[in-house]
């Protein structure tokens, strides 16, 4: 018989609706909640409430929404807020009911200006502790890498402050109140001649052959083990890349209280002060050097590079393609090199002058200081070891960025520099959460799986025991005479 939907009738009471029931198992919030303890945000955030006045809704309530918002990708807190009542789990992963009173989207943006950046801060390195002891960081080894991040602002609002518009302009004179609240806020723009009115932090970067835009920069270090996002960093999108590279490696050993023995990165972060930085502290700097990758490019185009001289560390020389003497004439205390140079008439007068040189002063070489310990880091980023971690960086650091896509990285949600770093937090934290959650399955899984293992292989032994002692005893008949089947007198 055809059933027919009935009509909707509203029910002034609901008898034996249990939201607990209604989500299931295997779901991910319910994961989520099993593993990640909300309540540390308590102990994190008291130092901003006061104690009387109107009681706020619950931090952990707070912390959640945030998550939700990134997790899910919503895209506004708006949004966020409409269609919690439309959601069981989401109702059941916030503690709340049916009936229960939704709180106003504004709730979250006072959260963030009441808590700041250190919260979310504590929330990562909440995480990421946890991650350690579950297992799922090795920490010797360490992948850093940078991708740029769009900013909330138009190019349109780019002012050139050397430009005499700005006299003219009536929306320069709210910029510079911007700016002076920035000073007063202890930050400074990110470029001092091109400023966006909308966002002062953000600078104008190019990305290859793109457009300018307006652009932060993330700075990443992810663990090799199970792709744990360690350390994370926001500065405006014009910051060099290698700049950034000590305060990775100690952000990484900080959060979790282990050396790193290798660090593999690009080329962009192959500078001579990372070299020395890293064999200062015993670390294995598997990074292309910036100079080599880049040479033959430019004027340096079918010029001979640095190796065709030969060193003569006796008599602090260089011996030149062509025979020739280069002798050290002073030294760059501010960039810690000695400048070697011929004399300028011999240079004039080489045959092999155009394939050297293009100045007119002559060929000059330049040698660090330290250049015997620099030698050892570049050995070591040439090895074996090395090439191997190089190609292994393509599908760790970068599909780390890859996975933050679907969290919504690319664009920044708000303005500012310390509302990017709270969206670089959340956006890390929740990929750390989605390893742990998955990793402590994994785990679970192949400790079952090594059970079922073992159990089968002690029952093979037994069955190759079994087949062996029965093997012996067969032979053992085959071999033995039968005595009674001989005559009487043989007894």
């Amino acid at each position: 018989m055809m059933g027919r939907q009935p009509q909707y009738q509203n029910k002034l009471f609901i008898q034996g609706f249990n939201l607990e029931k209604r989500i299931r198992e295997d779901h991910l919030l319910r994961k989520i909640a099993h593993r990640i303890d909300f309540d540390f945000i308590y102990k994190e955030v008291k130092d901003t409430y006061g104690d009387n006045g109107n009681v706020s809704v619950p931090p952990p309530v707070i912390l959640k929404m945030m998550l939700l918002l990134v997790l899910y990708n919503v895209r506004s807190e708006r949004e966020l807020i409409d269609t919690i009542p439309e959601r069981l789990d989401w109702l059941w992963f916030l503690g709340y009911d049916l009936d229960t009173e939704i709180p106003n989207h504004s709730v979250l943006s006072k959260a963030r200006t009441r808590w700041g950046v250190h919260a979310f801060k504590r929330f990562f390195e909440h995480i990421v502790s946890q991650c350690v002891k579950t297992g799922l960081i090795d920490g010797s080894k360490l992948f850093i890498d940078s991708s740029l991040i769009d900013a909330d602002a138009s190019n349109n609002s780019v002012v050139d402050t050397h430009s005499l518009k700005k006299y003219l302009t009536k929306g320069y004179r709210q910029l510079e109140k911007r700016l002076d609240n920035a000073a007063a806020e202890k930050t400074t723009p990110a470029n001092s001649r091109y400023i966006s009115s909308t966002d002062p932090d953000a600078s104008v970067t190019r990305y290859s052959s793109g457009k300018s835009k307006l652009r932060y920069k993330t700075h990443r270090a992810v663990d090799p083990a199970h792709e744990v996002v360690t350390a994370t960093a926001i500065t405006p999108g014009s910051t060099d890349d290698g700049t950034m590279l000590k305060a990775m490696i100690d952000t990484h050993e900080k959060n979790t209280r282990q050396d790193v023995t290798t660090v593999v990165a690009d080329s962009k972060y192959g500078t001579i002060d990372n070299y020395l930085i890293c064999h200062d502290q015993g670390i294995k700097a598997h990074i292309p050097s910036f100079e080599q990758t880049h040479r033959g490019s430019g004027r340096q185009k079918g010029i001979f590079p640095k190796e065709a001289f030969t060193y003569h560390p006796d008599t602090d020389t260089f011996t030149c393609p062509a025979g020739e003497i280069l002798q050290r004439r002073k030294l760059y205390k501010y960039r810690n090199h000695f400048e070697y140079r011929a004399s300028a008439q011999t240079c004039a007068h080489c045959e092999l002058r155009d394939q050297c040189t293009r100045s007119k002063y002559g060929r000059t070489l330049k040698r660090h200081v330290r250049q015997n310990e620099l030698n050892r880091a570049l050995q070591e980023a040439q090895s074996r070891n090395a090439a191997r971690d190089i190609r292994d960086r393509k599908h760790i650091s970068e599909c780390s960025f890859a996975r933050s896509t679907r969290y919504g990285y690319k664009r920044s949600r708000w303005r500012r520099l310390w509302r990017v770093e709270i969206q670089d937090f959340l956006i890390s934290t929740i990929q750390n959460i989605m390893v742990l959650v998955k990793g402590s399955h994994d785990k679970l899984s192949k400790s079952s799986a090594q059970r079922g293992q073992s159990r089968w292989a002690q029952g093979a032994k037994c069955i190759r025991i079994s087949l062996t002692l029965l093997s012996m005893w067969f032979a053992r008949c085959l071999t033995v005479p039968f005595s009674r089947n001989k005559p009487a007198l043989q007894r």
